[in-house]
């Protein structure tokens, strides 16, 4: 089984950063098993390509912008992802969405995609996330685990 975790985000606009910062909490906190692959994708794109091919799953944590109160986290899968892609939600996605398209084209996507993020509050020039997005850092680890426990996976937390 071969799972990426991307954690996307421009570390430098506060909570766009979210998916960089998840990943590195991850890194920091936690012991994945073999098989697991945390990446922090920051804002890149189509450099991504090889390490997103032939996966079983992919997870990608990010900010979304859905309309919904700041802070409130989301969690998409199955027929919601193509959704997440038809509509512009995060500042990332079309960059994702072409290497997913590139992948999909050239036979090697992922089996299964899971969008995992929060609503912003903030959008300002600044490296340290919201008091209201940071409150819920906790929220999208456990998420974060979750999926993977639900793989069949166990991420061990650190001491």
């Amino acid at each position: 089984m071969r799972i990426v975790v991307l954690g996307l985000g421009n570390i430098l606009l506060s909570d766009e950063g979210v998916g960089v910062r998840v990943v590195e909490a991850l890194a920091a906190g936690w012991q994945a098993p073999a098989g697991i692959e945390l990446v922090d994708g920051g804002t890149c794109a189509m450099e991504m390509l090889e390490q997103l091919e032939d996966l079983d799953t992919l997870i990608v944590v990010d900010c979304v912008r859905g309309n919904r109160p700041p802070a409130t986290p989301v969690v998409l899968k199955g027929a919601d992802v193509p959704v997440f892609f038809r509509t512009k939600l995060s500042p990332h996605q079309v960059g994702l969405s072409d290497v997913l398209a590139s992948l999909e084209f050239t036979g090697r996507a992922p089996k299964e995609t899971v969008i995992i993020g929060i609503e912003p509050a903030s959008m300002a020039l600044g490296m340290e996330l919201s008091p209201a997005v940071a409150a819920r850092l906790p929220e999208l680890l456990a998420l974060t685990v979750s999926e993977l426990r639900d793989r069949g996976l166990t991420m061990a937390e650190r001491a």
